[in-house]
Parts: C-alpha cells; structure tokens; sequence
C-alpha cells in the first residue's frame, strides 16, 4: 500500500528523463500504466474491504511527536482511491489526444503525478500530521496544474486565488488536528473516534471543529470560499476533468465524513454543514445559469454538487450518508464526462463561449448523445438508465427524515426540504441549458474552427464514464454491497441495509419532489430570457470575487508601502533595523522573565591566563573599529576568535577549541579572499548624529549580550536540558561524544540546513564572481 502512493512521485521524478528520451511518443504513453496499475491494485482489494478486513500499515518516521507513515484502507479510502486512480487513468489517456506534442508535457505529467500522489496520501492517512503535509502536496501540485499555461495571465491568477485560499484553509485545518492531538492525546484518527467522549466534552471542541470545517469548506469550495473553482477553469480541460470532480473538491467531503465519527451528532457539526452545503448547492445551481463559459457552467454546477453531498453528511442519519456517498461516485462519472465534452467542444470547434455554439447535434453526434447522458444525469432527470437521479431522489428523502434534536435545528429542519428542492430545480435549469444551448437548435455565428467530431481516443474516456452512468442507473446494485456499503460503514460506523430502486412501488414524497423539479426546471429554463435580468438584483454589484480582489489588492498595497519603506538600499539601515529589533524583543524579554539576575554560584574559577586573554580579546576588538583598513581590522578580528580558543582549552573544552580554530581560520581565509577585492574603506568623516546613533546602538547590544550571557547562568527557569543530553547520547545517538550527538542526532535536521544554507551561500557567490569574469571578459 505504502508503494501505491510512492508510485505516483517516482513516476513524477522520472518523466522528465523519459520525456527526452522518447520525444517521438506522447509523454501520455509512458505514463498511462502507473493509474492503470494503481487502479487494478485497489480493485483488488475489493474483496478483502466488502468482508471487513481493513488494511493497516504503520512505518516509523518520527515517533518523537508521533508523526509516523501510517496509513489505513477502509470502505471509504477504497472508495477515493478507486476514483483517483480510476478517473486519473481516464484522464491521461483523454490527454494524450488533448494535449499537443509541442507542449511542456514532462511538467503537466509531472505535476499530475504529484498531485495523485498526494490524493492518495490524504485519503490513505491514519495520520493526522501526514494527512496534513499530504493536504498542502494537493493544493501545491493543483496551483501548478492550473498554471500549466503560466504564460496566461488568467492562469496564473486562477492558481494563485487557489493556492491563496485552499493553503489558508489548511493551515487552519491544522490548528484544529494540532488541538485534536491535545484532547485525545493521539496523532492517529482511528484512535481519535475511540476518543470521541473526551473530544465532545473538551473545551476546545467548537474552536477545534471551526477550525477544521474551514479546511474542508475551502478545499470543497462551499460558500463563501467557493470563488476559486471557476478561476481554476483555465487549466487544461483534463485538470478540470480531475481536479474537480473526483479528487480536489472532494478532499474537503473526505474529511468531513472521515471526521464524521467524531464530530457527527453535535448540533454545531448540523448546523455548519447542512447549513453551509445547502447554501452553497442554491448559489452555485443560480450562478450557473448565469455563466457563458461551458467550463464556467460546469465549475458553479461542481460548487453545487459539492454542496448537496455536503449537506448530505451534515443530515447525519445512516440513509443520508449512504445517499452522500452514492453522489460522490455518480458526480464523479458525470461530472468527469461532462468536462471532458466541453473540452472536446472548445478543442474541435475553437471557442466554449456557449452563446457562439449551436447545432452540434449533427456535427458532433457522439459527443452530443454523450453530453445528452451527462447533463440528464446531473438535473436528476427521472429515467431508469441515469445514476443521478437515483442519489438525487435519496437526498430528498433524507431531507424530509432528519429527526430534530435542538430548538433551532427544529426551526432549520422546516426549510431543508424546500431549499433542497429549489437548489435542484436550479440544477435543471443549468444542465438543460447547457445541452440545449451547445447542441440543439442553430449555430448562432461562425466559427473560426468548422465544428468536427473528436478522434476516437478522445471520445474514449467519456465513453467508459457514461457507460458507467448507464450501467449504475440500471443495475445500482452492483457497486452497493462492494464498495457502497463498505463506504458508509466506514462513515457512519454500521453497514446500511439500504436497497436502491429506481420504482419503489408507489408514488412518495420524493418522487413528488424530483417531478416538481423537473416541471418546474423546464418552466424556468423555457422562460429565462425572461427572468435573467434578477442577476442584476441579485447577487447586483455585490461579489465574493471583488471582496477576495480588494482584499488581496489591499494587502499588497499595504505590504508595497511597508516595503519600501525600510528596504532603502543602505547596508547601515539594514544593519541598524536588525539591532534595533534585537535590542528590543530582548530587552523586553528580560523584563517581562525578570532575567536581571547575577549569581556566581557553579562558577569556575579565573585564573591570570583567562584574565589576560581576555584583556587582549577585549583590545583587539576595540582596536576593529578604529582600523582603516580591511585586511587589517580582519587579521586583528582573528586574534578575538582565537583568543576564544584558547579560552575553550583552558576550560576544557578541546572538541569546541578545534571546532572554533577551525571556523576562525576559515572564515578569515575567506574574508581575506573576498575583502581583497572590495575598494577601500570609505573614510569620510561621519556626523555627530550618526556617531551617537552608533555608539548607541553598539553599546545596547553589547549589554543586552552581557546580560543574555549572565542571566542565561544565573536565571533558572527550568530544569537544564544538559543531563539529558548526557544520559541519552548513547543510547538514542550510539556515541559517546555528547557534543558530536548533539549535532549530528539530537540536533541533525539544524545541522543539515546550515549545511544547506552555507551551501546556497557558496553556490550565489561562485555565480557573483563568474557574473563578474564574464563582465570583465565583455
């Protein structure tokens, strides 16, 4: 299992090397078979989950905060990586005849790799801290899909809005684990639900479920966080096709059912996911009749979706999640299906604006009859061969059975139904008039591109994603015990007896509900020339969008103003903000810990040699600011690190002695070098003012430094950390060198980025100095 997740990243490294070596096929090609293997890997396991043996792998990363690679297979990840593997494979292939040769593939493939790889890590994740770095692979590998065509200025703002607001969420999300790992004392959310009693009663309950509700609201682009998934639509066609109907957007639904065990029950968990999803599945369906842009129609009928599935687990009941769960795999063959068609319409005839298109029946009859299925499935059209419809009649049943327990869940619990059947009907209107308006009737201008079916290995992908629409309309049965059941145990903590009819044998509420969409829907979509004008009503001038732009304006105005400034161009003025600042925040550290404290207790004694090396380190450092020259204020600075070697011998300290005559011989070799080539120190005479001002500040830090110093042994605030360092280095670091174990074990991540970061030092030099020979050169 730990190798399906990993097999996505190494697949990410070794495209571009393939993409070189083989630039007579599609990349595609080379990478089809990782989804294909994936997927028949979890196809596998079907067995072993419908018969209740979960799969659990556990690897040791870092145990010491309990951040370990565990990962669990249950009904509900089985169902995802089913869909991300499944739908990833259809989106290659649909790529491979999307995508011309001439394009950047071995960044798109790359990208995609990293972004299924990291899919698969959120939704296999026990753990809450991996889930997590898995969480923000997501939102960083889809800020690069959207921005494959970076060279698009709506691309590169479609990715930032994104990154901007789904990493926003995310940090919050985390805010809420972090407070989840204090309550239950666990980092792993199975043992969390185990915990669920100490969760409910904490104090930090409502601070933590706020919290982590922001995370999935923004990943799953409820309102009001919904604003970035149509920006996100000027990605490729098979990104759209992915990210947003089967992997992405659905993160924020996975966490919300995952979690559901945990918070499910509770008013607040009622109210915020019910409320929230019902409210975005309105405004989403109203928005998208609204849209021009196929992608755009499609984008709002997502946020839709999205949020019935949302309300759905905010219903809580077992038919509700079971219904919820049913939609995710249906949205996902439609929703797939549909998005693929609208990039076959804009690939094979030049344009998605659907006020340009008209009449592709007879041109495109394929792609027509395929959109056919695909659009009557998404309204909830009731026919026996549609899918959709069989999850939207179960939503409306779980709208009329929710049992109240509180008296504002009381007053909520009247409008649901009503806002469930409004949110649909809207949803009809947009999927009828996006078939009718593309397809249907006359061309309306044209076009550039004389509109043409797609080649077969387009139409392919679709294909498989309506047949399964078909199949699943008729035979829903099929995937219920195997991978529905298993699903929403997995939510909801027992197996549903739940059978899926399209006839149940009379003529109930929900029936009547889905017939009073479809009558009223046709009514709406036939007259909405008629009624279109409400938009300027509603939602008028007011819009998320130019909130989130004014907003983020602001802020780099703000920042801009605040840059400019204190970034000056003088060395003197950076130098002197740092001190300033470093003699504040300590200062007022000191105070506030009462740090003024000066015990000689536990103090070695002096003797002559230690006096008199530091008399000649205190001249010779005082001697550094009166020298004129470079070479020489460096060459006496030495005499005050050697001095300070000498002083680690007299104390004892041979390994710190080395190590500090070591950096000092280096560090003067290499001051050498560089100051050799600098002009001559400027020798003009300096102002009164800036004088005071740098006897001053030069003053302020040597005290704060000697009190830091004094009060570092004299104030004990704690127990040092020094005997656990000694008792532990040889059992966790297998050496006996305290010192060595301290920065190779104890400390081995610090020291491997100062390693880096003197690393990139030399590397920016070399490039200063072979910037300067080529300049010398010309």
């Amino acid at each position: 299992m730990f190798f399906s997740i990993l097999a996505p990243f190494i697949a990410a490294c070794l495209v571009p090397f393939l993409f070189r070596y083989k630039r007579t096929i599609h990349t595609g090609w080379l990478v089809l078979p990782i989804p294909i293997l994936l997927f028949l890997y979890f196809l596998l396991q079907i067995p072993n989950i419908s018969g209740g043996n979960n799969i659990h792998l556990i690897i040791n990363w870092i145990p010491s905060i309990g951040m370990n690679l565990s990962f669990y297979l249950d009904g509900l990840s089985l169902l995802f990586t089913l869909l991300i593997t499944g739908i990833g494979t259809l989106v290659v292939l649909y790529s491979i005849y999307y995508l011309n040769k001439k394009e950047k593939l071995h960044n798109f493939y790359v990208f995609l790799m990293i972004f299924m790889g990291a899919m698969l890590g959120v939704v296999l994740s026990d753990n809450v801290f991996v889930l997590y770095l898995f969480w923000e692979f997501t939102s960083l590998s889809s800020f690069l899909l959207i921005g494959y065509w970076y060279h698009r200025e709506r691309s590169r703002y479609g990715a930032f809005k994104s990154m901007i607001i789904t990493v926003f969420g995310g940090l919050s999300m985390l805010g809420g684990l972090i407070l989840l790992t204090i309550m239950t004392d666990t980092t792993s959310i199975r043992e969390m639900i185990e915990s669920k009693e100490s969760v409910i009663n904490s104090p930090y309950f409502t601070g933590t479920l706020l919290l982590i509700l922001l995370g999935a609201f923004t990943k799953s682009a409820q309102f009001p966080f919904h604003i970035w998934l149509p920006d996100a639509m000027e990605a490729p066609t098979p990104v759209s096709a992915f990210l947003h109907s089967a992997t992405m957007v659905k993160a924020g639904i996975y966490l919300s059912a995952r979690l559901f065990l945990l918070f499910g029950g509770s008013d607040l968990f009622f109210i915020l996911v019910t409320g929230f999803g019902l409210l975005t599945l309105c405004w989403g369906s109203y928005m998208a009749v609204r849209q021009t842009d196929l992608k755009a129609i499609l984008a709002y009928s997502t946020i839709s979706q999205l949020g019935m599935i949302m309300a759905m687990i905010g219903f809580g009941t077992e038919v509700a999640i079971f219904a919820a769960i049913f939609h995710i795999f249906n949205h996902a063959t439609f929703k797939g299906s549909l998005f693929m068609i609208a990039g076959i319409v804009d690939h094979e005839s030049g344009t998605r604006d659907i006020r340009k298109l008209g009449g592709l029946m007879t041109l495109m009859p394929i792609s027509a009859t395929l959109a056919l299925f695909g659009t009557f499935s998404m309204a909830g059209v009731p026919l026996p061969f549609l899918n959709g419809f069989l999850s939207k009649e179960m939503f409306f049943k779980t709208a009329t059975q929710i049992s109240p327990t509180a008296p504002l869940v009381d007053q909520l619990f009247i409008i649901i139904p009503v806002l469930a059947v409004l949110g649909s009907i809207f949803t009809f209107v947009y999927s009828m008039y996006f078939f009718f308006q593309t397809f249907m009737g006359k061309s309306k201008e044209t076009l550039e591109i004389k509109p043409h079916e797609a080649p077969i290995g387009m139409l392919v992908s679709p294909i498989v994603l309506v047949t399964f629409i078909v199949v699943i309309g008729l035979l829903p049965n099929l995937i219920n015990e195997p991978i529905l059941a298993p699903a929403t145990a997995a939510v909801f903590g027992t197996v549903p007896e739940e059978h899926i009819a399209f006839w149940h044998g009379e003529i109930n509420t929900p029936l009547l509900m889905s017939l009073a969409v479809v009558v009223l829907g046709t009514l709406l979509y036939l007259t909405r020339k008629k009624w279109s004008h409400v938009y300027r009503l509603l939602p008028g001038v007011l819009s998320a969008n130019k909130a989130y732009d004014a907003v983020y304006e602001g802020h780099l105005r703000l920042s801009r103003k605040t840059t400019n400034m204190y970034m000056t161009g003088s060395l003197r003025h950076y130098v002197l903000y740092i001190l300033l600042f470093l003699v504040a925040s300590g200062g007022i550290t000191l105070v506030v810990t009462d740090g003024f404290a000066f015990s000689t207790s536990d103090v070695a004694p002096i003797s002559w040699p230690e006096i008199m090396v530091g008399i000649v380190m205190a001249i010779a450092a005082i001697a550094t600011v009166f020298m004129q020259n470079r070479i020489a204020a460096i060459l006496v600075l030495g005499v005050v690190g050697y001095g300070l070697s000498l002083l680690f011998v007299f104390f004892r300290a041979p390994d710190l002695a080395l190590t500090q005559l070591i950096v000092e011989t280096v560090t003067v070799a290499l001051f050498l070098l560089c100051f050799y080539h600098l002009p001559k120190l400027d020798t003009k005479k300096q102002s009164t003012g800036t004088k005071t001002v740098n006897i001053l500040i030069s003053a302020s830090v040597g005290i704060l430094v000697t009190l830091v110093a004094i009060a570092s042994h004299s104030s004990k605030r704690f127990e040092t950390i020094a005997h656990y360092f000694i008792d532990e280095s040889h059992h966790l670091g297998g050496g006996d060198n305290v010192v060595n174990v301290i920065l190779v074990d104890m400390r081995g991540l610090d020291t491997m980025f100062e390693i880096t970061v003197l690393g990139l030092a030399a590397l920016g030099i070399y490039a200063m100095i072979r910037l300067r020979k080529e300049e010398e050169i010309d």
